[in-house]
């Protein structure tokens, strides 16, 4: 359940301005309709980042609350005390480095991870360092293919990458990419399998057209009462 939806659903322009309440509600939603699947929800920017000490009480929420099974951390400056300190107290952790949305503005901006040596290398060291504290799997997330391949190698715990490559353990995209429900900017990462705001954005312009020319609400699409009773209302 991850944080983009404050991109793709709410409109904001970066995923460190949707908050705790926000991503409570929305996870409830996923968790309350799923029947057989895990659901692991992203921690957003104001629930571990600005403040870390606060960290375990709100994952504990997403926990409790919102009934999903884990939470998400990105990679930040305290990322491996956090996340042991959820993982000792029960919380499963699933860990997110290469490019994290929520510092792109301290890492180059929205930009491939690991693209030489040194950066590369910091990237397999937090990896191992992520599974050293508990981490379950990892998210990695623009991140050139080889340098993905490896880290899957030397991890016992699964990868699941989002433009890092098919090396990786699984693969997940955000959904309104995958189903092209925003007409605009699609990472290079993202595939679109249908174009679905095309559709969507013709139906409205039908029904509009069809409001306007009168053809919509049709017969079919009305409610009617039998003449007898109708003559009766002057009656009353």
């Amino acid at each position: 359940m991850g944080d983009s939806l404050a991109n793709v659903v709410l409109g904001l322009d970066s995923t460190t301005k949707v908050g705790m309440t926000e991503m409570l509600h929305h996870t409830c939603a996923v968790t309350g309709a799923v029947k057989n699947t895990i659901v692991i929800a992203d921690m957003p920017y104001s629930a571990y980042q600005t403040d870390p000490t606060q960290a375990l009480v709100n994952a504990q929420r997403f926990i409790t609350g919102a009934r999903a099974q884990g939470v998400k951390l990105e990679w930040f400056e305290h990322c491996l005390e956090v996340t042991q300190q959820l993982v000792h107290a029960g919380i499963p952790v699933m860990g997110h480095i290469g490019l994290t949305p929520q510092t792109a503005d301290k890492i180059g901006g929205y930009v491939c991870q690991g693209k030489d040596a040194l950066t590369a290398q910091r990237l397999i060291d937090a990896a191992l360092a992520l599974e050293a504290q508990g981490c379950f799997a990892i998210v990695l997330e623009c991140i050139p293919e080889k340098i993905s391949a490896l880290i899957t190698r030397k991890l016992k715990i699964p990868t699941i990458g989002i433009g890092a490559g098919i090396h990786c353990d699984g693969q997940v995209l955000v959904i309104n990419d995958l189903l092209g429900l925003n007409p605009g900017h699609t990472p290079k990462f993202a595939k679109k399998y249908a174009h679905l705001a095309l559709l969507i954005l013709k139906a409205v312009e039908d029904f509009k057209n069809d409001v306007l020319t009168e053809k919509f609400p049709a017969p079919e699409n009305s409610f009617s009462i039998k003449d007898e009773e109708f003559k009766k209302i002057n009656e009353i």
